[in-house]
């Protein structure tokens, strides 16, 4: 009787010959309350449009979409799905970056836009010959199958042969052991003759981008809208908008064609009457979209409130890439050259632990392991984010020497005067984990300071947030993800305005400091970006300018009471800044 039902239902779906998809969502789909602000039958925009048709176009197998946010793909993405489930039925993998996302997408959009519109509620279920983890990922249909499965797991990727693929956020899709995640998707198609590839994503890095280098393979279409003025069609790009001085909620679009100024109120009918124009029109059978924030008619994206958000994100160089990547879906990054260790050397500045700056209000402490030693930097920051690095310790003796422990204990613990009259100490610190010989030891150190904010760590690289605690080791162990830290670093190091240091560094701390190089090198065909020693450098500094920021990352103050606090607390001594191990006579490696 329920695949009856179903049927039933499928048919019913069905939509008249030669209707486009465009026109089926908006006749179809229903949004609900918990899916989006504007909820009920969905209205496609102009630009959404062609993206649509061309999905549900036989004579293109592959579409990507280079695309910013607040443009509305999450919505277009699953009304695409729930038209081959309801009128094109196959089997359906959907990849996304982790097993977080995946769940969410299913719980948070497909599962409550099937429910809320009456085409499609009912036709899913349940894959109980799955397993009880992999069900609620997985759903089954008249004529096919939906899978929803995490980029990170090669086996996941290796199970289902599929006529219909989706790849969402594709960038933050690294290489793993077995090769790109998306090449072992892709491949599961290959038995079928009139697959579909849809990949989407926010461009990330310019020179391994997995989205970027998709559209560069395409007939690359672009969005143009014409001028109210003079009637030419141009891309809408950043460079063209424009504001008064100090005032950027008056943002207009200066149009290339004929300097006209164009209010925001022209936004609305200039993007109805936009069209798409392939530029490599040569190209055949995969059809590539880029389009930026700019043409949104959502209210958050008003040209005005991108102004101010612009000019508050160009005050720190990671802020700035962000911008970039997810508003005008550009791709960001360099080619990787190295930093200059004596130019970063000639900016210091008369400060220290002995003479805190006054603006900053917080330090952390970045500790990176060594057998005979522990090497210790300490950085102040502002309620700006402005990193001020205060000092660098080294505490001599082997790691499982307990009074080596019982020394770094002491050492951060230490407060030092500030300026306003308290004494500061240490928030946050970040001590190097990943060593197997000297992990239990670091472990046993930091998990009874938890509650100090004392932390033990492993730095990953690839796509990683900055620091999250550890599924395997909670409470344990947190993981850093060091190549974010280290792209973000360099490029404040590069700008000179974000990272201060004290004139109590010598030269081979900055020579540790720059120890490391940006370069892109190629893992079973696919780029990827990578930091790679300097020949004859150390870089035990680096690593605790890195950890330390990462430390910096959990901290969640109340920047004016603790102001207030300094300049309140009752003047008293520090404690002793330098802290000698017995092994302080040794002899540095």
């Amino acid at each position: 009787m329920m695949n009856q039902m179903r049927r039933q239902a499928l048919k019913a779906a069905k939509p008249p010959p030669r209707m486009r998809l465009s026109k089926w969502i908006e006749k179809e789909i229903r949004l609900p309350e918990t899916v989006s602000a504007l909820p009920g039958r969905v209205s496609l925009y102009e630009y959404q449009k062609e993206i649509a048709d061309t999905i549900s176009d036989p004579a293109i197998e592959r579409v990507t979409l280079v695309k910013p946010v607040r443009v509305g793909f999450t919505t277009l993405l699953t009304s695409a799905i729930a038209s081959f489930i309801a009128n094109d039925p196959a089997p359906i993998l959907a990849v996304l970056p982790t097993d977080d996302d995946c769940r969410d997408y299913l719980v948070s959009d497909i599962e409550p836009i099937f429910a809320a519109s009456p085409t499609l509620s009912g036709l899913l279920a349940g894959d109980s010959a799955e397993g009880a983890r992999d069900t609620m990922l997985s759903r089954r249909f008249p004529g096919g199958s939906l899978k929803i499965v995490a980029s990170k797991s090669p086996r996941n990727l290796r199970r289902h042969n599929v006529r219909v693929l989706f790849i969402d956020e594709a960038d933050a899709m690294p290489p793993g052991a077995e090769g790109s995640p998306i090449l072992l998707a892709e491949k599961r198609t290959l038995s079928f003759p009139d697959r579909k590839i849809v990949m989407g994503s926010t461009p990330v890095d310019a020179v391994t981008s997995n989205v970027l280098r998709s559209y560069e393979q395409s007939d690359k279409r672009i969005f143009e809208v014409p001028c109210p003025e003079c009637g030419e069609h141009n891309v809408i790009m950043w460079k063209d908008i424009q504001w008064p001085e100090g005032k950027p909620s008056e943002a207009y679009y200066c149009a290339p064609c004929c300097g006209s100024v164009i209010d925001e109120k022209h936004k609305l009918g200039m993007l109805a009457a936009g069209r798409w124009r392939a530029t490599a029109p040569e190209v055949k059978g995969h059809a590539g979209f880029q389009i930026n924030a700019l043409i949104s008619p959502l209210e958050n994206v008003a040209w005005g409130k991108l102004a101010a958000e612009f000019l508050q994100a160009k005050k720190d160089p990671e802020d700035l890439r962000t911008f970039i990547n997810t508003i005008l879906a550009e791709g960001t990054g360099d080619g990787g050259e190295e930093l200059d260790e004596v130019t970063l050397f000639d900016s210091r500045l008369p400060f220290g632990l002995d003479a805190i700056p006054e603006s900053v209000l917080a330090i952390t402490a970045g500790c990176d392991l060594q057998h005979d030693r522990i090497e210790i930097t300490f950085i102040g920051w502002d309620r700006h984010g402005v990193a001020h690095v205060l000092g660098h310790s080294i505490i001599w003796g082997r790691w499982d020497d307990g009074g080596t422990w019982t020394d770094l204990d002491e050492l951060l613990r230490t407060r030092w005067r500030h300026p306003f009259g308290g004494t500061i100490g240490v928030d946050a610190a970040c001590i190097d984990a990943g060593d197997g010989t000297t992990m239990d030891a670091a472990y046993a150190f930091a998990f009874p300071r938890a509650r100090r904010r004392i932390m033990a760590i492993k730095g990953v690289g690839g796509s990683r947030p900055a620091i999250t605690a550890s599924k395997q080791k909670k409470g344990t162990l947190w993981i850093v993800g060091v190549d974010g830290l280290k792209t973000a670093l360099f490029d404040r190091l590069k700008t000179g305005q974000h990272f201060k240091f004290s004139n109590d560094l010598d030269l081979d701390w900055f020579e540790q400091l720059t120890g490391e190089r940006m370069t892109v090198r190629y893992k079973k065909g696919v780029p990827i970006r990578e930091f790679v020693p300097v020949s004859g450098r150390r870089h035990e500094a680096l690593d605790c300018v890195v950890y330390a920021t990462a430390a910096y990352k959990v901290l969640n103050l109340n920047w004016d009471r603790r102001e207030s606090e300094l300049k309140s607390e009752p003047q008293m001594p520090a404690r002793p800044r330098i802290v000698q191990s017995k092994w302080a006579t040794g002899q540095r490696n």
